[in-house]
């Protein structure tokens, strides 16, 4: 029965030690800046890199890295665009006929809402 619990909590140390992060949680790293997981990968990246990486692999449209929309009529549920702010950037996703910040859709770290032009993208 002592070498069951012992394995049994060598097994449960090691399984939370081994666990991997949520898709999209963001870390600040030594230097300061923001990294997130990228579970495509399997690897912690910056921010504009995870969203390039998303707006590319989604199946819908990716309008690129502009300072304007594209014409609303030209796009289609689920199109993103990262979109160019004297803030920064901000991945932009239309969803249910406007368009929304992509963590707003897709519900990925607090911390993409306060990154770069995130904040003030609606002003």
């Amino acid at each position: 029965m002592k070498l069951f619990m012992v394995l049994f909590l060598y097994l449960v140390a090691t399984a939370s030690q081994a666990q991997t992060p949520e898709h999209g949680k963001v870390k600040e790293n030594t230097e300061s800046n923001l990294q997130v997981w990228n579970s495509e990968s399997s690897e912690w990246t910056n921010i504009d890199s995870f969203w390039l990486d998303f707006a590319n692999s989604n199946d819908a449209k990716f309008w690129g890295q502009t300072d304007t929309y594209p014409n609303y009529d030209d796009v289609k549920e689920f199109d993103t665009v990262l979109i160019q702010i004297k803030e920064g950037n901000c991945l932009m996703q239309f969803f249910h006929s406007q368009w929304r910040r992509a963590n707003d859709v897709q519900r990925w770290d607090d911390a993409f809402n306060e990154y770069a032009g995130c904040p003030s993208v609606f002003e």
